[in-house]
């Protein structure tokens, strides 16, 4: 196996949980392989679980937009350099990343999330009573999943949940591969003009949230403010809800790990770690650049060289984790990267252990029969965009 790889082979997931079977003989023979991308640029996919993490902790790769070779959009389009967003600091290197992430992470330590557990379990206990009131079968991620999350994670921002119909679309839209670039667009439109009326609302009156926090730092403008809001939002939502979503499908779908969970909730915590390891939501979408020559496992990465990450390849990397197949809540996890690895490793991921934790909690007290309502093959999985997620969850009590 000499020849590049197609962009689009990494990406062919067709089974319910498992990444494209490619990354196996990846992994086996060729863990740092050619690939070529969309626009014809030959770049490289990373499938191991040692180069992930080196390429993802390496200064040498950069994740800037002013330098970085982003190959291509959901939709096909290939997305040019561009001087750096102010405030949009995913898609930026030390320090202006530093400058930013620094002023949010006393936000998400693991004390301060810990806090908002009592806030999240009382929105699980209503979202249960809707799923009791609709009667089964009921969609979970419509009744559950979805609107835990969202809830939460938008009295965190500051951003009113009555009005999500303001900027829930662009969100959905952001993470839809088959959306139209053009409603896309307008939609993202419509979300800053409501994320620049809330920093307005809040600046007449502050409150306990990180809109309010942001308003009082004097040192933003109101550009990077709107862009860090729409940064939180769209990265924190979908991924998080559909971890918890696809979640639940495999503790279904694996019976005798739910039956194991209900039987000792207390390896709850160890059962999260896992499906995170396992399912690997956050499957698309990874880029590094070169930022001058550089040498990876034996090849010479050319500065300027675009370098993709395989995060779900790397959980089930075998050399890092035993009979890496199969779900089991009883493994040891730690070490995985499932939220990324490096400075860019995931803001908010204890606000997600948090979400996980009280929901799936939530869910196996409130439903000791939980059970899917169609067979596992007869639910619809979104498999292509940056999120893995089931489209809609079908079950019953």
């Amino acid at each position: 196996m000499t020849d590049a790889i197609s962009f689009e082979e990494p990406w062919a997931r067709i089974d319910k949980f498992d990444p494209p079977a490619v990354f196996d003989s990846l992994r086996a023979e060729r863990p740092l392989a050619k690939m070529v991308y969309p626009d014809g640029h030959i770049g490289w996919i990373v499938s191991s679980y040692e180069l992930v993490r080196e390429v993802l902790s390496d200064p040498k790769f950069s994740h800037s937009c002013e330098v970085g070779h982003f190959p291509v959009t959901h939709q096909g389009q290939v997305i040019p350099t561009h001087p750096l967003i102010p405030g949009m600091f995913i898609h930026m290197d030390p320090p202006e990343h530093t400058r930013y992430r620094s002023l949010l992470t006393g936000e998400f330590t693991v004390r301060r999330t810990a806090r908002l557990a009592p806030h999240v379990e009382a929105v699980a206990a209503e979202q249960i009573e809707v799923m009791r009131e609709h009667g089964a079968p009921a969609d979970l991620v419509k009744t559950f999943a979805k609107p835990l999350v969202l809830r939460v994670l938008s009295q965190m921002v500051g951003l009113p949940y009555e009005e999500r119909d303001r900027y829930l679309h662009a969100v959905t839209l952001l993470h839809d591969a088959e959306a139209d670039p053009a409603e896309a667009a307008a939609a993202y439109q419509v979300a800053q003009a409501f994320f620049d009326e809330v920093v307005e609302r809040r600046r007449k009156q502050p409150e306990d949230d990180l809109i309010s926090a942001l308003v009082a730092d004097e040192d933003l403008t109101d550009e990077e403010r709107r862009n860090i809001i729409a940064l939180l939002l769209f990265a924190g939502y979908e991924t998080t809800e559909s971890a918890l979503a696809v979640g639940v499908f495999a503790l279904l779908h694996h019976q005798d790990q739910l039956a194991a969970l209900r039987a000792d909730p207390d390896k709850l915590d160890g059962a999260i770690e896992e499906l995170l390891r396992y399912l690997t939501v956050n499957q698309y979408h990874t880029y590094r650049t070169a930022l001058e020559d550089t040498k990876l496992n034996g090849e010479v990465i050319k500065k300027g060289d675009t370098v993709t990450v395989s995060l779900p390849a790397a959980n089930r990397d075998p050399a890092k984790f035993a009979c890496p197949a199969e779900l089991d809540i009883e493994r040891e996890t730690s070490g995985h990267v499932a939220f990324g690895f490096g400075v860019h490793q995931c803001l908010g991921q204890n606000l997600a252990r948090v979400e996980l934790r009280v929901g799936l909690s939530a869910l196996l007290r409130a439903f000791p029969d939980l059970r899917l309502a169609v067979s596992a093959d007869e639910v619809p999985l979104r498999l292509k965009g940056s999120v893995f997620a089931v489209q809609n969850l079908p079950v019953a009590w």
